[in-house]
């Protein structure tokens, strides 16, 4: 079966336009209107990728992405029609991998979900077991444990840490981390660093607010430590 996208828009001509910009790619592509057919349709037949809208009628794009997130680590790109940095952050919060800002062109969204894809079929493994105090990664089974507990993260959420735990108490820059986890390099945001820092932060410390593992060296970037 061939790569399924589901793209989520309640204005008919960018869905068409998004659609067709898809398909040549390669894709198929299941269209819905609202967040409340979207989530029937995933829950029919899950995508591989789902491109969110944030304006949406009845069940916005933030509330879509928070109960396809409990459903699914399907990765997730919010479509914001603003620079806002308040409705890209808070589609990070919700559980958005990626975001694009209308107007976009085609390839820049092709380029985006093809990224997506590599990540969530892919994965640079690390030593095969990493223990760091409560918390132990095993990158080749897609498995974290806390306190011998599984903690359940998100695709690019996992990335992120496999790669923070290639290099133990080494500083990784916003720029290195995007080129290495997203693989936009420079074109990337660094807010989807620091949003996916707070989101692993949430699940695999004990207490976010005072981090023990996953550190920020101010003006430098972040590292992993026992």
């Amino acid at each position: 079966m061939g790569t399924r996208i589901l793209t989520v828009e309640d204005d008919e001509r960018i869905r068409t336009a998004v659609r067709l910009a898809l398909e040549d790619e390669g894709w198929e592509v299941e269209e819905a209107d609202t967040g409340e057919d979207a989530l029937q349709a995933f829950t029919r037949q899950p995508s591989d990728v789902v491109l969110i809208d944030i304006m949406l009628p009845g069940m916005d794009g933030f509330e879509l992405c928070r109960t396809l997130r409990k459903l699914s680590d399907v990765p997730i790109v919010m479509v914001t029609a603003r620079v806002d940095t308040h409705d890209v952050v808070a589609g990070l919060e919700a559980g958005a991998d990626d975001y694009l800002t209308k107007p976009f062109a085609p390839k820049e969204l092709s380029a985006r979900i093809r990224a997506l894809l590599r990540r969530a079929r892919t994965i640079d493994l690390a030593p095969t077991h990493l223990r760091f105090g409560d918390l132990e990664i095993i990158p080749e089974e897609g498995i974290v444990l806390r306190d011998n507990a599984e903690v359940h993260l998100t695709k690019t959420e996992f990335r992120l840490l496999v790669e923070l735990a290639s290099a133990p108490g080494r500083i990784f820059s916003r720029e290195v981390l995007l080129e290495r986890v997203w693989g936009y390099g420079y074109f990337g945001d660094g807010r989807l660093v620091d949003v996916h820092v707070r989101r692993l932060r949430m699940k695999v410390e004990v207490d976010p607010a005072n981090p023990r593992h996953v550190m920020t060296i101010r003006g430098l970037g972040y590292k992993l430590q026992q």
